[in-house]
């Protein structure tokens, strides 16, 4: 039998003209570098949802202590735990939500809501004025806001399938930036009539208001990013034929040999059958029933696309290892800024505001580098799911070396805060940006947005443990200035 027997199936895609997910596709198939301002988008919308979250954190201590609604001193960091869990909380309601919009009506107009969201609330929290005011912007904020899900599967499918390790890892980047960013900014403009009394005069605005400042800066420059994504390009597909296969030219080669083998076994066999028997029933028989067996086949292929998000054990897998990574690590972020700023005679730091924010944005740019210029690498080098163990493992013995830091003092406490600050962050980064991929690579488009909610559910869900946890335990954390 001739070969030319079969045709060759064409592997060319059907774009659909008014579709902006197949404009996107078209995109990449013509441009396979990186685009500088796509990896903008990422960045300035991933910023504007984790500015908000992290930059209470060096002065919600003293925020809550004007409220002066703490009996003791030990109180505070109470109650900065419950302003801290409100923001978790309201996102771990709503997130899920958000993204089955995102899957509905599209990546833009839930990211675009996200940003209008932070410049409102993440405003009227800097005026807060008492602490059930605080509390409930904090709530309002995080339920409102579901920008970070949505961005995350935008990153994953803006570029193509061999780029898609650095758009997650810019989403990451972007992540661990804003977290170490806020707290920097909330260190140095809280309280600018204490820090900065010759540009901000006593009994002013920002007298009465003094943590307005870091808020007013990042809604400020949400509100800039917001009018930036308004030509940020949709990714979703708006017609019913939309498929991830759609997105990678090798699904489509492989779906393209598996049928040409199929027709190749079909016809040998009716061949060979019919030199045998001389063209008898059976042969046609056999053929059929392998035909049948080639679209079943193709029918448990098409269920296996379409099962649910909670039937998917590798997406559920590295969602559970992500939340009690999470629960971990945002506990660790609040009580950081506590420990840093408590007094040496309950065991802390007795560090001000600006050396925590100092301390933290030399993270942040130690994230950038890491992130941009050595994960790809890194990731390609070991696998994510083995990258992910070696830095958790690491992370143990990082930690547990944190309680004898107080016994140093001067340069050297300095130089050894900064330089576990940064490890410990390069560590959280690699192993979320890690999970990210495993998360991305184990769902389709059409359900993308909402696996990424359901992981912001569940990481916000475990993040509002960690502050209240972080905030309450803190006092019975701290050695005993009797005992020690």
């Amino acid at each position: 039998m001739e070969e030319g027997t079969f045709e060759q199936p064409s592997l060319e895609k059907h774009y659909y003209g008014n579709c902006p997910g197949c404009k996107v596709d078209q995109a990449k198939e013509l441009r396979k570098d990186v685009s500088i301002r796509n990896l903008s988008y990422i960045w300035m919308a991933v910023l504007c949802g984790t500015l908000p979250v992290a930059s209470l954190f060096p002065f919600v201590y003293f925020m809550v202590k004007d409220f002066n609604i703490a009996k003791t001193e030990a109180d505070i960091s109470t109650y900065a735990g419950y302003v801290g869990s409100s923001f978790m909380l309201g996102r771990a309601l709503t997130s899920i939500f958000w993204g089955m919009l995102s899957d509905r009506y599209g990546r833009k107009p839930v990211i675009i809501s996200g940003i209008i969201t932070v410049v409102i609330f993440n405003t009227l929290f800097g005026l807060s004025t008492n602490l059930w005011m605080a509390i409930s912007m904090r709530f309002l904020l995080g339920s409102l806001n579901g920008l970070l899900g949505p961005i995350k599967a935008y990153a994953a499918e803006i570029f193509r399938e061999e780029k898609q390790a650095l758009g997650l890892s810019n989403f990451v980047a972007a992540w661990g930036v804003g977290l170490v960013i806020g707290p920097a900014l909330g260190g140095y403009l809280a309280q600018p009539v204490l820090k900065y009394p010759h540009m901000f005069p006593k009994d002013s605005f920002w007298d009465r208001f003094p943590y307005f400042l870091p808020c007013f800066i990042i809604s400020a420059f949400a509100f800039a990013s917001g009018i930036a994504c308004i030509w940020l390009p949709e990714t979703l597909h708006n017609h019913k034929s939309s498929s991830e296969s759609t997105n990678s030219v090798e699904a489509l080669e492989m779906e393209s040999n598996e049928t040409n083998n199929d027709k190749m076994i079909s016809a040998s066999l009716q061949e060979t059958l019919h030199n045998h028997n001389g063209g008898s029933i059976e042969s046609t028989i056999n053929v059929k029933a392998l035909e049948i067996g080639s679209n079943e086949a193709n029918k448990d292929k098409t269920i296996q696309k379409d099962k649910s998000i909670f039937q998917n054990w590798p997406l559920m897998s590295s969602i559970i290892v992500y939340c009690v990574f999470s629960l971990h690590d945002v506990a660790y972020q609040e009580v950081f800024s506590l420990w840093a700023l408590s007094p040496r005679r309950l065991g802390g730091l007795s560090f001000t505001t600006n050396v925590v924010g100092y301390v933290l944005a030399i993270s942040g740019i130690a994230i950038i580098i890491f992130q941009l210029a050595l994960y790809p690498s890194v990731q390609k080098a070991f696998g994510p799911v083995n990258l992910a163990r070696f830095a958790g493992v690491l992370s143990i013995p990082l930690l547990q070396s944190y309680p004898f830091m107080t016994k140093l003092s001067g340069f050297t406490l300095h130089l050894v805060i900064i330089i576990a600050s940064i490890l410990k962050n390069i560590l959280t980064e690699s192993i979320a940006t890690s999970l990210f991929l495993l998360q991305n690579r184990a769902v389709e488009q059409h359900q993308r947005g909402a696996a990424n909610g359901f992981v912001m559910t569940c990481m916000s869900a475990f993040k509002t443990v960690g502050p209240a946890s972080g905030g309450a335990m803190h006092p019975y954390s701290l050695p005993c200035p009797e005992c020690c």
